[in-house]
């Protein structure tokens, strides 16, 4: 039988997915940036009044492992764990030092790559990862591993600390030890570990949910719980609690739903597809459907299919609205549909909550369908908004070349490396700008 409406988990699951990704890359970032200014402070102190030189080039490539880290933050935020694994190992390769291997680890569990996992978590070992953070590390491997003993026997012979009691937590869930669970919960939010706190009162929210609602059927904590843990990014965690869920009752839509949701995110695209069908099936207007229904066609490569549920979503007003609007511009694009993506990238680079990274994306495509004076307004408009970015510079220099503004190209990027001397493809396409002016 179906629940009453009171009873489902509420509605726009994605935006409280992504309110809870949020919070983690709030706290997350800051504790990147604090770990990149203390690597910095030694080399750049003994640079001062010697060699200015050499300070900007430390600082240039902790720029880079700072900035591989945010991409991937942001990625990792759209569910592109594939993509943000590159960025944290780019930020690896450039220094990032502990930080960057935490993040690492983390986009490898995400994507059950227990072995690289197992790999990065000996390299924080090496260098000097704190042995609470290894604990917890190597307790989620064993967990991922359904070696729950294992993660048991190493919680029993750890020292007292929130990654302890955390780990504890998640054991105690899985098991469905919910007394425990509790009791844990108040450990871990009484602890000194910011981002377990967080992720501990998401845990706590779940039950006092539940407790709102006593005679709902076991089925409906198990969903609750595996909601929250999507949240705190154990989807490898909840599938097992959400297949009892659909099991006991199989017209719950909204397990149905996150159980699509954890699917997709942990890239089990042919399962999550059949999941969210069931979904649809129950309820045919939910736009969270609609949107993970095409994001699971889009996994599979039939884009067609994907631009329809992905269209659905945005008539419907599946928010955030850009995370739907850069879907179908992408699918349209695999699609070879360039007009869709046009509109689609156009409305991401000139609406509400624009960014650089949404205005190259049009003025790029805007460029290969030869409206190179869209372009150009595009990139005009992008100085104006980021005076001090160079990124902006460097896309106006490529709208500028295009229309044959060829010495305003060069001064966009001359200003570009001034302000970012990071951007390698702009100094290339300086050099051949000039070559080009010395052919003509």
């Amino acid at each position: 039988m179906r629940l009453s409406a009171r009873v489902i988990v509420p509605m726009f699951l994605a935006v409280l997915i992504a309110a809870g990704l949020l919070t983690f890359l709030w706290l997350q970032l800051h504790a990147t940036a604090r770990d990149l200014r203390g690597q910095a402070t030694p080399l750049t102190t003994a640079a001062a009044g010697t060699d200015a030189s050499a300070g900007n080039i430390f600082m240039d490539e902790a720029d880079k492992a700072l900035l591989s880290l945010r991409q991937g933050d942001l990625l990792a935020l759209s569910g592109d764990w594939a993509e943000a694994q590159k960025e944290y190992e780019a930020s690896v390769k450039a220094g990032g030092g502990i930080a960057a291997l935490k993040k690492l680890v983390t986009a490898q569990l995400q994507r059950r790559d227990l072995d690289g996992a197992r790999d990065t978590i000996d390299l924080l070992r090496r260098e000097g990862a704190r042995s609470e953070d290894l604990l917890l590390l190597d307790v989620l491997v064993a967990l991922r591993s359904d070696r729950q003993d294992e993660a048991a026997s190493l919680l029993q012979e750890a020292g007292d600390s929130p990654q302890k009691h955390y780990g504890a937590l998640l054991l105690a869930v899985i098991q469905g030890n919910h007394d425990a669970a509790k009791t844990e919960i108040q450990a871990v939010i009484g602890g000194w570990e910011p981002v377990l706190r967080t992720y501990a009162r998401t845990l706590q929210g779940a039950y006092d949910e539940f407790l709102l609602f006593p005679d709902s059927p076991d089925s409906h904590l198990l969903t609750l719980l595996s909601r929250a843990l999507a949240q705190v990014q154990e989807c490898e965690l909840a599938l097992p609690l959400l297949a009892r869920a659909v099991r006991e009752q199989d017209d719950y839509r909204d397990a149905w739903i996150v159980q699509g949701f954890c699917q997709l995110t942990t890239e089990r695209s042919a399962e999550a597809l059949t999941s969210l069908e069931r979904a649809y099936a129950l309820d045919p207007e939910k736009p969270e459907t609609q949107y993970f229904l095409g994001r699971a066609y889009a996994a599979q490569q039939d884009h067609r299919n994907a631009i329809t549920f992905l269209e659905y979503a945005l008539q419907n007003g599946f928010q955030p609205e850009r995370d739907v609007r850069r879907a179908i511009a992408l699918e349209a694009q695999a699609a070879g549909d360039t007009s869709l993506a046009y509109h689609q990238y156009r409305a991401l680079a000139t609406g509400s909550g624009s960014d650089l990274a949404s205005v190259q994306d049009f003025v790029s495509l805007a460029l290969q369908i030869d409206k190179e004076e869209d372009a150009y307004a595009a990139a005009q408009e992008a100085v104006r908004q980021w005076p001090n970015a160079g990124k902006a510079y460097a896309i106006l220099g490529d709208a500028a070349a295009a229309t044959g503004k060829v010495d305003e190209a060069r001064t966009s990027y001359e200003k570009a490396l001034q302000l970012d001397a990071t951007l390698d493809d702009v100094k290339e396409k300086l050099v051949n700008l000039g070559t080009a002016s010395s052919e003509d």
